[in-house]
């Protein structure tokens, strides 16, 4: 008798502990804590994201490779401090794909940090940003690796993308008419990329961006989200230009890709890098549309030695095209089609075109915060060999 109270007992005070942690959580993939101060002087949103990937190569006269992974492993914290004008964001990357890249420019040390700003909304539409974080570039870079439509990023973007610097944008927008905006994004950075320690090589990097949305603002910012997930009942439409000046860059990607090192006295070539993105979005219902084009080009993308020798690095300029559209079915099915055209000035670069074909079918679960994508790809190596991809993902989004 005196073992069953006992036993009772115990188990009424475990439940009453347990009752005691349970906090309200927010709504799934509306992050897994969301902080308030007691005198609402700050706030922090935490968040977490997985990204679990299978791939499969087939290249003509090759064996097959198939590689598991990570693909992406991320902590996510946001918020403002002291007033709402001022928010900030950090985000973290855990898997190897997202940590990769340790050099004696990054002090040897893992990038973990991928965002590190602050945003000050110090006067009406003006924002002023300042840390490390995305550049105002190609749509396909800024939508969120979490939002995208397909299983990764084009061609395109892996080529020509500025990706994330250190440094400080001011954003502005205003409305033309009651419907029509305007966004404008200025921003001064480092121009070597994330998490560099060394300090400034070259010069500095200088990106302009303006976007007009003739029909007003997507629903749920979806301007930058693949996908029609928002199923505007009205067609929402966007066009944008970036451009992008790298004074003195010292890699051969603008602020991407490989330092250029001068052999003879350990220093860097330096050139004027520029690259123009032109993209635009359309959604309706459930149908979408992103295009986007992007050039780059250098004043001399031979690197030299100080005696005007070659060093063999060259600063890869060209052209790239990337079209893709997908319909969202009512039952959250989405297939999506993409076309991406690689041409790398062949005479400086030595590369052939590349064309890539891809089809892909998403199934959104909840949204973009719970999916499974697939997609098969066939790359066409004008000259060379062509490729053929498979790949299968699992995201997760809390």
């Amino acid at each position: 008798m005196k073992l069953k109270i006992t036993i009772t007992a115990l188990a009424l005070f475990a439940f009453s502990i347990i009752n005691a942690q349970e906090t309200k959580a927010p709504k799934f993939g509306k992050g897994l804590f969301n902080l308030v101060g007691k005198d609402s002087t700050w706030t922090m949103k935490i968040g977490a994201r997985m990204q679990f990937l299978a791939i499969s190569n087939w290249e003509k006269n090759e064996s097959n490779e198939a590689n598991f992974l990570v693909r992406r492993s991320r902590l996510k914290f946001d918020g403002y401090a002291f007033t709402p004008k001022l928010k900030y964001k950090l985000e973290l990357g855990l898997s190897n794909r997202d940590i990769s890249g340790a050099s004696e420019f990054t002090s040897n040390s893992p990038r973990y940090i991928l965002d590190a700003v602050m945003k000050w909304n110090f006067h009406e539409n003006f924002e002023l940003w300042f840390g490390q974080t995305k550049l105002p570039g190609n749509r396909e870079r800024v939508v969120s690796s979490a939002n995208l439509q397909l299983v990764d990023r084009s061609l395109l973007n892996s080529r020509f993308n500025i990706d994330r610097d250190l440094g400080i944008q001011l954003r502005h927008h205003f409305n033309l008419s009651d419907k029509f905006l305007v966004r404008e994004m200025i921003s001064i950075s480092q121009g070597e990329g994330r998490n560099i320690t060394t300090g400034n090589l070259g010069g500095h990097q200088y990106t302009g961006r303006i976007e007009l949305l003739p029909f007003g603002k997507f629903s749920g910012k979806g301007d930058y989200k693949g996908g029609a997930l928002n199923r505007e009942e009205n067609p929402k439409f966007v066009l944008a230009a970036t451009y992008d000046f790298n004074n003195n860059a010292v890699k051969n990607r603008s602020n991407q890709g490989s330092y250029m090192r001068i052999d003879d006295d350990g220093g860097f070539y330096e050139t004027n890098i520029t690259t123009l993105f032109v993209d635009a979005m359309f959604k309706y219902k459930g149908f979408s549309f992103m295009g986007e084009y992007a050039s780059r080009d250098a004043d001399d993308p031979f690197a030299k030695n100080s005696d005007g020798t070659l060093t063999g690095d060259i600063v890869q300029v060209g052209n790239g095209l990337n079209l893709q559209a997908g319909y969202l079915c009512k039952n959250n099915w989405e297939i999506t089609g993409r076309y991406t055209n690689i041409e790398l000035d062949k005479n400086i670069t030595g590369k052939n075109t590349q064309n890539q074909y891809t089809l892909g079918v998403s199934k959104y679960i909840v949204g973009h915060s719970l999916k499974v994508q697939t997609d098969i790809s066939h790359l066409e190596n004008v000259n060379g060999n062509n490729e053929l991809m498979y790949r299968l993902q699992f995201d997760i989004h809390f």
